[in-house]
């Protein structure tokens, strides 16, 4: 008796969760007070008058998915009881009921036996979440009410649920071996049901809920009484790294400049007339038409195999050889553009805005058709130019899949469909400059590399021997980190084989000032060093400090000053290996300063193992 009055003595709570509804909707004019409610209004055990036992959803406002009840029991006791009836209500609001749910220290869930609405509600909604989130927690399951009706449910096709039969006694004592929970009965919400029947049981389970808060409360005690002459230290959290900010790419962007920048141009396209409406390259049309790439000889017919694309490239388009003919470009290097003859006069009048549109990535269709009408006020007309566009993109051998422009609008530019650059990557075909690396040689095309890079747009294009020169020699770089370097600048993706060759590319990238590319590399070496174990870290044969070195050399300032927090969070592991007496004494002062663990926190926890060890206890950190 003396030790329940000490466990008193101490200002408890206990957690109730009631959930359910436990009201007979066929019956709601005569329905009484809630199961809850009625409870605590005529419990002996618990006390609070009518005004302060109900704390409803206005007034707890972290908490509107729950009617909030507070009472005290057994004297000093606080019961704070939190009533859903309402599944929809429950579940508009999941991280407040799951939370609610796991910390509650006895479940109620109630129906009325009348209402089979009500239980298979219950049982189909509120027990999974239940049987998920039970830890030891007890369980009552209250059927609420006398049958009005036990006669079996009208099976007429015109009824199409049970939902006015009643919930018969089998079905509730089985939900409740399902969770092992307590099954009662309540014919009547009155004195003996509610206080001595339904009370009776949940003061049961309120007593063994204060009794293990009691025994848990005197185990914590005895723990800590045993070391209240030192306290373990407390390990601070380590910095936070600093976070990298991926640069947007304008892949698309840097493709449609090419086409007003008039750089590199290798064909040159003429109306009837033989008039010169529009230059262009052969690259950037092949990568998205088979039409182009059956005109400038990429593919043979019997390479594509599909009709309706050569007869279309036989309709639209011939070549002029006449070597006597005029035109753009004849003060170009190397070989002159190619001359094209556009047959159709109408689909020719459109033809900067069809380029336009290609360039863009072909994909922009309700603005392409918006440009067309402006040019040809015959809707025919301008279906008919539409048509054609339609066909110079289509997939060799299948249906033309791009009927509706609309639904088109939405994906994706066409470099990512059909062919795309990366099928001219180190291809000799249509390459009009050769890099040679380490005896070795690589193909590539000016017009792609002018648009990507600034540095070989200048290169190509100004008073330097490249601008004149085929043949490019290429010092410094290997030729895989080289060829990584061209298939970002035709596909803007790379994906290097490890943290070497991502910090080679990332040196080749600031050689020729690509930002994006750097910015690239420096995130594939923060992900594979942060995605490391400890003891990889530990074994591993990368020299960071070396990484750290080249990073600052070569302008990475953002992987830099990641890679200086990484050595200081992870102290122990680099400050034990010899390349870290290599720091400058800048670096090795702000690794020592940010370093984890602290000085501090190491010194603390040797004085508290020293005094452990000195009362021969057990050691609660180590």
């Amino acid at each position: 008796m003396n030790r329940r009055d000490n466990c008193l003595d101490i200002i408890w709570s206990i957690h109730i969760v009631a959930l359910g509804n436990e009201g007979d909707s066929f019956h709601q004019d005569n329905r009484p007070s809630g199961l809850i409610r009625t409870y605590l209004g005529r419990s002996p055990l618990v006390s609070g008058d009518e005004s302060s036992l109900l704390l409803n959803a206005t007034s707890t406002v972290a908490r509107p998915v729950f009617t909030e009840y507070q009472a005290s029991a057994f004297g000093n006791v606080k019961l704070v009881v939190h009533d859903c009836p309402v599944w929809d209500i429950f579940d508009s609001d999941w991280y407040t009921s799951r939370n609610l749910i796991g910390g509650a220290d006895i479940i109620v869930i109630k129906y009325n036996v009348n209402d089979k609405f009500s239980f298979h509600e219950v049982r189909d909604n509120y027990i999974p979440v239940i049987k998920r989130a039970l830890n030891s927690v007890p369980v009552i399951i209250a059927a609420v009410g006398t049958r009005q009706n036990e006669e079996l449910p009208c099976t007429c096709p015109l009824c199409t649920s049970d939902r006015g039969s009643c919930v018969n006694t089998t079905e509730g004592i089985q939900l409740a071996k399902e969770l092992g929970a307590t099954y009662l009965e309540l014919h009547s919400l009155d004195d003996f049901y509610i206080g001595k029947y339904f009370g009776g049981v949940l003061e049961y389970f309120m007593i063994q809920a204060l009794n293990q808060k009691t025994s848990e409360k005197m185990k914590k005690r005895k723990m800590s009484s045993s070391f209240h002459g030192i306290r373990p230290p407390q390990l601070e959290q380590p910095e936070k790294m600093p976070v990298l900010k991926a640069e947007a790419s304008h892949y698309n962007s840097d493709l449609n400049n090419l086409l007003f920048c008039c750089q590199c141009v290798d064909v040159v396209f003429y109306n009837p007339d033989l008039k010169e409406v529009v230059e262009a390259h052969k690259i950037v049309l092949c990568a998205v038409s088979h039409v182009f790439m059956l005109l400038f000889n990429v593919k043979s017919p019997a390479d594509i195999q599909d009709s309706s694309i050569i007869r279309t490239t036989q309709d639209l388009f011939a070549i002029n050889r006449d070597t006597a003919f005029s035109g753009a470009g004849q003060d170009s290097p190397g070989n002159p553009p190619l001359r094209v003859i556009v047959k159709d006069a109408l689909f020719c009048s459109c033809l900067s805005d069809i380029l336009r549109f290609i360039y863009s990535g072909a994909f922009q269709w309700e603005e392409l058709e918006e440009d067309v009408r402006k040019k040809l006020k015959d809707s025919g007309d301008v279906s008919s130019v539409i048509e054609k566009v339609k066909c110079i993109l289509k997939t060799p051998g299948k249906i033309n899949c791009l009927r509706n422009c609309k639904t088109y609008q939405a994906r994706k530019p066409l470099w990512f469909y059909n062919t795309s650059l990366k099928f001219f990557l180190n291809k000799p075909m249509l390459a009009d400059v050769v890099f040679e690396i380490q005896g070795t040689t690589v193909p590539a095309h000016r017009a792609i590399l002018v648009a990507r890079c600034e540095v070989m747009a200048a290169m190509f294009n100004g008073n330097y021997m490249e601008a004149k020169s085929v043949l490019i020699p290429v010092y410094g770089v290997s030729k895989e980190t080289f060829l990584s370097f061209l298939e970002y600048l035709y596909t803007d993706s790379c994906c290097p084989a490890g943290i070497f060759q991502a910090m080679c590319l990332l040196i080749c990238a600031e050689m020729y000032q690509v930002s994006r590319l750097q910015h690239i590399c420096e995130l594939f070496i923060i992900t594979q060093l942060q995605s490391m174990p400890s003891r990889e870290l530990a074994s591993m044969n990368l020299d960071i400090v070396d990484l750290l070195k080249k990073a600052k050399f070569h302008h990475s300032d953002c992987l830099s000053t990641w890679l200086l927090h990484f050595i200081a969070t992870n102290y122990l592991i680099f400050s034990q290996k010899p390349e870290f007496q290599d720091l400058s004494v800048e670096e090795r002062s702000f690794v020592e300063k940010h370093r984890w663990p602290s000085n501090l926190y190491l010194k603390q926890l040797a004085e508290y193992r020293k005094y452990i060890h000195s009362r021969k206890c057990r050691c609660l950190v180590m």
